[in-house]
């Protein structure tokens, strides 16, 4: 019989050190051409990490292993639930060019974390550690899918992405924003080349600074 791995472990552990308020933090957006990055910051209650996950959603994972329907009824569940605690920010295409892409993905998880009242005590932190992070964390390679609670806010920054880069495809169409989120596809990359980039692409990133040097 194979086990399953506990993904309230790190939470878990933390709260044997006496620390309550351990929020999960993760972002989406960082290597798509076009759009915001986003970060959501999520603490959940207690009484999930001592007794488990409502049924609802019980199957909550990493973000990119879910379907859309999954994330959507999940983030509905999440930003609904009574005693979840979450704030989602995001930074937009011309600070990220900029500043650079990981500059802002740290700015954005600071502005989602500024948003928790009370403040928490410790992160879990999906990737490496975020130098400028104002609170004790816990970097996690691949947390979204090792603690629910780096789950829930990949869910959270996930949707909120989605839908802000649906909302732009009615703004700017004929790039296909609604089906590709941005990412670089061949699609994409055709309609770049035959309209050139509009005001929400990154143009600090290839192959726009390619095609900038072209066109200009």
């Amino acid at each position: 019989m194979i086990s399953c791995p506990d993904r309230f472990e790190f939470e878990k552990a933390l709260r044997q050190q006496g620390i309550r308020r351990i929020v999960g933090v993760d972002e989406a957006g960082r290597g798509p051409l076009a759009g915001p990055v986003v970060a959501a910051a999520v603490v959940l209650p207690e009484e999930w990490i001592e007794q488990g996950l409502p049924a609802d959603i019980a199957a909550l994972n990493d973000s990119k292993q879910l379907t859309a329907t999954q994330r959507e009824r999940f983030f509905t569940y999440l930003t609904n639930a009574r005693g979840v605690q979450f704030g989602i920010a995001q930074v937009d295409a011309a600070t990220i060019d900029r500043i650079n892409i990981l500059q802002a993905t740290h700015q954005a998880m600071n502005e989602a974390l500024a948003q928790l009242q009370p403040p928490p005590e410790h992160a879990l932190v999906d990737g490496l550690a975020v130098k400028s992070l104002r609170f004790p964390q816990m970097p996690l390679v691949k947390g979204d899918a090792r603690s629910f609670s780096i789950a829930a806010a990949s869910v959270l920054a996930k949707v909120t992405r989605d839908r802000w880069m649906i909302a732009s495809d009615q703004e700017y169409p004929g790039y296909g924003f609604a089906v590709h989120k941005g990412y670089g596809t061949a699609r994409h990359l055709a309609a770049i080349a035959r309209y050139g980039p509009c005001p929400i692409h990154r143009r600090s990133f290839a192959p726009l600074r390619q095609i900038q040097g072209e066109l200009f």
